[in-house]
């Protein structure tokens, strides 16, 4: 029994010279899985379709380029002054919009498709586009700046894509901040319109107040028979006319009473005598008119110039090869030692049943 049990403990454990061994009984067998996994690997890395990457960096616009968006806005005017981040906030906005990214997936990647690839799920076509357009950010080193990112197997494609992406996101910011600027102009100029129209009609009523009060101490002149201004000893007579409300205004005499309703009544307009009208005017006609070029501004940078990729990024060959052969090793370790003990592990387990 002790011989028996001493055979067993010994028969358990497996020498490494036992497994060179079994090895090299079976070197064939781990050469031929090594070769035949390479093959494989090397089939698929020369045959599978090569993906392409193009790549767009955008950072914020310069002072420069926003200039126009602050035509006629200052400090200290009703409409402040935009700042760069303004602007970019509404491009970067504008990147990261679902609805650009919608509108290009209808009018740029189902048109790029075949018949038939159209015809599949349109949700699952959707996430396809989404895994080959991908914006992230710069990182810690440049917060603001924000990378935009196209995958695809025809590289011409791929780098027509993530320009015109980028432009568009670029042209829709750039109209949303013209329309900004537009709108605000315009209601500012709508507010102007409504406060010169208001000095006119409030110097209109004041006109007419004036011709009647003229009026009744024109009456009251011609009543006294005064014609000409009564000279006071220590007051002129422009200082008889006080205002239009003075008791003593029929003391100017009813010839310059007379002559000033005439002229009062004859007036075309009474835009000359509004104090600061002219210059709400100008302000009105400025915000009115007020219309922005955008060849003049810009509402982002591009970090460097964009060429088509000439390089494809998968299949790395050389690593599929080096994969490959790895795993052709591991695997043919495996069935070499399985080959090799499965006569003993078979004899092992009929030994015990035999004997009982």
């Amino acid at each position: 029994m002790l011989q028996l049990s001493t055979a067993s403990t010994s028969s358990d454990e497996i020498d490494i010279f036992v497994l060179i061994k079994a090895l090299w009984v079976q070197k064939w067998v781990v050469i031929s899985v090594i070769i035949l996994v390479t093959i494989a690997s090397a089939v698929y890395a020369f045959t599978a379709k090569p993906l392409y990457e193009a790549r767009i960096y955008v950072l914020p616009p310069t002072q420069n380029d926003i200039a126009d968006f602050n035509y006629g806005r200052t400090l200290n005017s009703d409409l402040p002054p935009f700042t760069v981040k303004d602007v970019y906030d509404v491009f970067v906005r504008n990147l990261f919009s679902e609805s650009l990214r919608r509108s290009f997936f209808d009018e740029v990647y189902l048109p790029s498709l075949t018949e038939n690839a159209r015809k599949g799920s349109r949700d699952r076509l959707y996430q396809n586009f989404s895994k080959q357009l991908v914006i992230s950010v710069g990182g810690k080193e440049g917060p603001d700046r924000y990378s935009v990112t196209v995958q695809g197997y025809n590289p011409s494609e791929a780098g027509e894509w993530v320009r015109t992406y980028v432009q568009n996101a670029g042209v829709a910011a750039k109209n949303e901040m013209i329309k900004n600027v537009v709108r605000e102009a315009q209601v500012r100029a709508r507010n102007l319109e409504q406060q010169i129209n208001g000095l006119r009609e409030s110097a209109r009523r004041e006109r007419e107040d004036k011709i009647k009060v003229l009026s009744e101490a024109l009456v009251i002149a011609r009543a006294v028979g005064l014609n000409k201004p009564v000279i006071i000893s220590g007051r002129t007579s422009a200082e008889l006319s006080l205002g239009v409300d003075s008791q003593a205004l029929y003391m100017r005499g009813s010839d310059a009473l007379q002559a000033e309703i005439d002229g009062l009544e004859r007036r075309e307009s009474d835009d000359p005598f509004i104090q600061s009208l002219r210059v709400l005017q100008v302000k009105y006609l400025f915000l009115k008119n007020l219309t922005i070029d955008s060849s003049s501004v810009s509402v982002y940078r591009q970090d460097g110039a964009v060429d088509d990729p000439d390089s494809p990024i998968k299949p790395n060959k050389l690593s599929i090869l080096i994969q490959g052969a790895c795993f052709g090793l591991f695997l043919g370790l495996a069935l070499a030692l399985f080959r090799y003990f499965k006569p003993l592990l078979r004899a092992k387990i009929l030994v015990p049943s035999s004997h009982t």
